[in-house]
């Protein structure tokens, strides 16, 4: 009965542990490109943040994670996007929407010609 009760006990524990927030990737606002910040926090309640991430041309983000979250184009350009499907070059149009329901990864480049500017509302 001891062996199949300390069986029980490491199952638990490993579950218990393999559960845990293993993300160690910066969230939006923590990440940057080449050690600088490129969003800044608008508004925040207790129910939602709004960011405003501002890209010149040739500056990205870094390798990040985001929560379930919408997103509008303020100002668009062409980025390098590289995530788990891989790498792929996307013209953002001024105006365009996009979401997420499920936790993501991206590193993001403007490739393009011009700054481009993005809000993201996140729902806490």
């Amino acid at each position: 009965m001891n062996s199949k009760l300390l069986f029980l006990f490491f199952l638990f524990s490993a579950l218990i542990f393999s559960c845990k927030d293993t993300n160690k990737l910066p969230d939006p606002l923590e990440a940057g490109w080449k050690g600088k910040s490129v969003c800044e926090v608008v508004k925040e309640t207790k129910k939602l943040r709004v960011l405003k991430c501002t890209f010149e041309p040739g500056v990205g983000h870094e390798k990040h994670y985001h929560k379930p979250h919408v997103g509008y184009t303020l100002k668009g350009s062409k980025f390098r996007i590289t995530d788990k499907n891989g790498i792929r070059e996307v013209n953002v149009s001024t105006g365009s929407s996009f979401s997420k329901d499920i936790i993501s990864q991206h590193e993001v480049v403007n490739i393009g010609d011009s700054t481009a500017v993005f809000l993201i509302i996140e729902p806490k």
